[in-house]
């Protein structure tokens, strides 16, 4: 299979229950961005892998700080769990634990994205493991596709924020659009 023939890889960055309405970490759409997810994974036009964010136990610096500060979450079963969604999907598809932002921390999250031209991110929180993600993935090579409406973050001042930043990206190293624009491609 050429480069061209290869199917896009869609990246499902840590669609968890603490970002869902109500979660002690509220998104502003988590359930509409899962539901765009969805309709890109039916589509079956990419291949899927998802991560979920889980304190590291051995965190140092920063990460120790964040997990002292976050110890409610960190232990709450039920918020960590994947959105009852998409559940049945990450099931199916491979699932990685990382413990920082970064979805590429993960050898085989970093591999399966080399493999691919293209790597559609998607997935909370827009400003923070989305947007390091992003980089980590520009900086490795690969080129992104940014689905505006399958990415949720804190509030939407933030998600805007983190798109203008982006927009300064593209289009040399990433491509901003929709879930219908980028199925119609």
């Amino acid at each position: 299979m050429n480069k061209t023939e290869k199917k896009d890889l869609l990246l499902v960055v840590d669609m968890q229950n603490v970002y869902r309405k109500g979660g002690k970490w509220q998104c502003t759409n988590t359930d509409g961005a899962a539901s765009n997810i969805i309709r890109i994974i039916d589509s079956q036009k990419a291949d899927v892998i998802f991560t979920e964010f889980i304190a590291c136990e051995k965190a140092a610096g920063v990460w120790a700080d964040y997990n002292i500060k976050y110890a409610d979450v960190n232990s709450d079963r039920e918020a960590n769990l994947i959105n009852p969604l998409l559940v049945a999907y990450a099931q199916k598809y491979p699932l990685y634990k990382k413990g920082v932002y970064s979805s590429l921390s993960v050898p085989e999250v970093l591999s399966e994205a080399k493999k691919h031209e293209r790597v559609v991110i998607t997935g909370v929180v827009a400003e923070c493991c989305v947007l390091s993600t992003v980089f980590a993935l520009i900086d490795a090579g690969i080129y992104t596709v940014y689905l505006t409406d399958a990415v949720s973050g804190l509030d939407a001042p933030k998600e805007k924020a983190t798109e203008l930043i982006l927009s300064g990206l593209s289009p040399l190293h990433l491509k901003m659009c929709t879930t219908a624009e980028y199925l119609s491609e």
